[in-house]
């Protein structure tokens, strides 16, 4: 009866793992739509889509960042909820200060974040353009953290 259990190891395992597979799936495709956007011209509408496109991924890359730091950080914290009261902003501003990500790197989260919060409130050509200008070092920044995130998940 003192004894403990295998599975029930591999279960707690499991539960405390950080699951990126969907924020990678998010990366890949807005790797592809960022792509896919270059191969038309301005007035074509499969650019206005893949433009769209680009733009919503980004945004979900961006919130699904953010969530899956914030279970990073946790381990962090004396509690989960010190990491769930955390703004945004705070949870790269914290993952520099532990050091899961350079001080260069949290201040391009935190213009990412801004950048997206432009895009919300004054959606337009001009927004969604300045989105495209930012992808490839967004996507790159995307995949560290992914990296960074599912180290946790090592040890």
């Amino acid at each position: 009866m003192g004894g403990r259990r295998v599975g029930n190891d591999r279960e707690h395992e499991s539960r405390d793992r950080i699951d990126t597979g969907f924020l990678r799936r998010c990366i890949r495709t807005l790797e592809v739509a960022s792509k896919e956007v270059k191969s038309y011209g301005e007035s074509d509408i499969l650019r206005d889509l893949y433009r769209a496109a680009c733009v919503k991924e980004f945004e979900l890359v961006l919130e699904q960042s953010g969530t899956l730091l914030r279970k990073r950080l946790a381990a962090f914290f004396a509690s989960n909820r010190q990491a769930d009261e955390l703004a945004f902003k705070d949870l790269f501003r914290y993952a520099a200060k532990h050091r899961l990500i350079d001080v260069e790197m949290a201040e391009r989260w935190l213009g990412y974040r801004d950048r997206r919060n432009d895009t919300t409130h004054r959606y337009g050509e001009h927004f969604a353009e300045a989105i495209l200008d930012l992808l490839p070092t967004f996507i790159a920044d995307a995949k560290v953290l992914a990296d960074t995130i599912e180290a946790a998940n090592d040890g």
